[in-house]
C-alpha cells in the first residue's frame, strides 16, 4: 500500500516573506553590485560602505531563510500528520554566525562543518508525530567528498591547462577552453551524486533512510539527464528534475529490523513539465511576485505523488 505525502503551505502565507526577500535583499544586492563599478573606476571610498553593506544583506538572507524554511517545513504532511518544526532562532543565528566566521578565517576549509550544522540543525528539529530525526552525515566525510570529486579534479585540470599556456608561451585556443569546460561537466557529475547521498543519511524512530544506489549506474542517469537540459538550453530541465527525483526517490530505502519501505514518485511526465513550466512562465511574466504560489503549487503536485511503501520479502 502507498502512502502519500501532502504540502499544504499556500502562496498567500508564503508572499510576505517572498516579498521582504525581494525588497530587502534582492533589490539592493543587485544595487551594490552595479556600485561595484564605481571601485574600479578610481573611488576607494566605496569599499568602505560596500563591505559593510554586505555583511548588513548576508544576514537579512539568512533571517529570511530561517523563516522560509520553517513554514516549508511545517507544510509537510504525511498520513494526515504535518511535520512541527521546533528548531529556535536564537540557535540558528549563533550556528550561522559561528560557522560563516569559522569558514572565513580558514578559507572556506571549515565550510563542509559549517553545512554539515546547518543541514542537522533543520532536519533534527523537524518533529513529526512526536518523533525528531536524526541527520547522521559529518561535516569529516563532506569535506572528503568535496575534496576529492571538486577540489582537487577543478586544480588539477587548472595546473595541466596553465602548465601547457606556459611552455607553449599563449593563451588558451577557443578548443582547449572548450576542453576544460567538458572536463568541469563530468567531474560536476560525481560531485553531485555524493552530495545528496552524503545528504540522505538519517535515522527516524527505528528506520535508518539511506540511498541504496550503484555509482556509474547513477552518474550515467545524472550525466543524460543533464546533458539533455544544456542541449535543450534548458527547455527540458523541468522534466531532467522529476526523472533525477523519481530515480532517486526509489533508490531511497527505510530499513529496519521488522521491514524496509522505499520511496516513489508516480511520475506523469508530460502534463507534470507542462504543469511546472506553466508555473514558471507565471511567475516569470509577474515579474516575481507569482512565485510564491507557483513555488507551493509545483511542491504540492510533487510531494502529493511521493510516497512510501513496505518492501515485499521473498518467502
Amino acid at each position: 500500500m502507498k502512502n502519500y505525502f501532502n504540502f499544504n503551505l499556500t502562496g498567500q502565507k508564503l508572499f510576505p516573506f517572498w516579498i521582504m526577500l525581494l525588497v530587502f535583499f534582492m533589490a539592493p544586492y543587485f544595487l551594490l553590485i552595479y556600485k561595484m563599478k564605481e571601485i574600479t573606476t578610481g573611488d576607494p571610498k566605496s569599499a568602505f560602505i560596500l563591505i559593510p553593506a554586505f555583511f548588513i544583506l548576508f544576514f537579512i538572507a539568512i533571517v529570511l531563510s530561517y523563516f522560509i524554511e520553517k513554514i516549508s517545513i511545517e507544510g509537510i504532511e504525511y498520513k494526515n500528520k504535518s511535520l512541527v518544526f521546533e528548531g529556535k532562532f536564537g540557535q540558528y543565528i549563533g550556528i550561522v554566525l559561528l560557522g560563516g566566521f569559522l569558514s572565513m578565517i580558514t578559507l572556506g576549509i571549515y565550510s563542509p562543518w559549517f553545512i554539515k550544522s546547518i543541514q542537522k540543525f533543520f532536519i533534527d528539529n523537524s518533529t513529526y508525530d512526536s518523533n525528531n530525526p536524526e541527520f547522521r552525515g559529518t561535516g569529516g566525510n563532506l569535506f572528503v567528498i568535496l575534496l576529492l570529486t571538486l577540489f582537487l579534479p577543478i586544480i588539477i585540470i587548472s595546473a595541466v591547462l596553465g602548465i601547457f599556456t606556459f611552455i607553449n608561451h599563449t593563451q588558451l585556443s577557443g578548443l582547449y577552453k572548450v576542453i576544460y569546460q567538458i572536463f568541469i561537466f563530468i567531474i560536476m557529475i560525481p560531485y553531485i551524486y555524493y552530495v545528496y547521498k552524503w545528504c540522505i543519511d538519517i535515522k527516524f524512530k527505528k528506520y535508518t533512510i539511506q540511498w541504496e544506489t550503484k555509482f556509474w549506474e547513477s552518474c550515467g542517469k545524472i550525466l543524460v539527464e543533464v546533458f539533455l537540459s544544456i542541449i535543450t538550453i534548458g527547455i527540458y530541465s523541468p522534466l531532467a528534475s522529476l526523472r533525477l527525483y523519481k530515480y532517486f526517490a526509489e533508490k531511497t530505502i527505510a530499513t529496519s529490523e521488522d521491514g524496509s519501505k522505499n520511496f516513489g514518485y508516480d511520475i506523469e511526465p508530460q502534463s507534470d513539465f507542462l504543469f511546472i513550466w506553466g508555473q514558471s512562465l507565471l511567475a516569470l511574466i509577474t515579474l516575481g511576485i507569482y512565485y510564491p504560489w507557483a513555488f507551493c503549487k509545483v511542491r504540492s503536485r510533487i510531494l502529493s505523488k511521493t510516497y512510501t511503501q513496505d518492501i515485499k520479502t521473498e518467502e
